[in-house]
């Protein structure tokens, strides 16, 4: 990992509750509310796939709710330069808009930023091609069930002909469908179900002969509230299609492979502020 990107990250993520407790105060306008939130997990999980290469991960954000709909934020976190090589931080920047259509039903939609500094395929030597990633999304909720789907408007994080496609990736669309049933004021599981659709194959199929990156992925998350801030998770995800991740090869070490997706657990510390 690059050093530097990391003390950046660890800075950054460091001062996320002194700036949410500050949003926060500076919230008492019932227009809108601020927050900020931190965690430390033993494996950064995104749609199945891990980003950590199975390592732990520190994370954290902020976010802006305004009383008229709108809502904007940002989040972090660590993640291995054997799947982004030059890079060791994960931001997104996001914002949205969405309304109350009765007591039941909700929708949002809005615009996702995937950016990953210092990030390229050029650091290992291949064409230059950074990861970053923009996606639009729209959200239909009711009560506590939520359909989502997500499109990207660039590349799929560097899919395209420099990583051996045939072409690009604009356009993967991910749909999920999630769940978050609370049992009491402290326990609550959350339940997801999802599909990610990359319009393009390899060029050249791998030694198996697979060539579709297309995948499913599922998850399960038990969440403890055990103070008014702090609360801890325990999760499961499995991610199919072994035949394609199952021998992911790293970028800094062609020797170096894992399972990017299949069945993976983790656990989580996280604070709210």
């Amino acid at each position: 990992m690059h050093t530097k990107n990391l003390i950046c990250a660890s800075l950054l993520i460091a001062t996320l509750p002194v700036a949410g407790t500050a949003l926060a105060d500076a919230a008492n306008d019932a227009d809108y509310a601020a927050s900020g939130n931190v965690a430390l997990t033993s494996g950064y999980m995104f749609r199945g796939l891990t980003q950590s290469w199975g390592g732990p991960a520190i994370q954290g954000g902020a976010d802006l709710a305004m009383k008229n709909g709108l809502a904007a934020g940002f989040w972090a976190s660590s993640i291995s330069d054997r799947s982004y090589p030059g890079a060791s931080l994960e931001l997104d920047v996001y914002a949205s808009y969405g309304t109350q259509i009765n007591d039941d039903w909700s929708w949002r939609a809005g615009l996702y930023s995937y950016v990953y500094p210092n990030g390229n395929l050029d650091d290992v030597g291949l064409p230059s091609r950074s990861f970053n990633t923009v996606e639009a999304n729209a959200a239909l909720t009711w009560k506590w069930m939520t359909l989502k789907y997500s499109a990207s408007l660039t590349d799929y994080f560097a899919i395209d002909t420099e990583q051996g496609y045939r072409g690009d990736s604009k356009g993967t669309g991910y749909l999920e469908l999630n769940a978050a049933i609370p049992f009491n004021d402290r326990w609550s599981l959350a339940l997801h179900a999802a599909h990610t659709n990359i319009p393009t194959r390899l060029a050249v199929p791998l030694a198996n002969g697979a060539n579709d990156p297309d995948y499913s992925d599922v998850g399960a998350t038990l969440k403890f509230q055990f103070s008014r801030r702090w609360a801890a998770s325990l999760g499961a995800t499995y991610a199919d299609n072994h035949a394609f991740y199952g021998h992911t090869a790293s970028f800094t070490n062609a020797r170096d492979t894992t399972d990017v997706g299949g069945a993976r657990g983790f656990v989580m510390l996280q604070g709210t502020f």
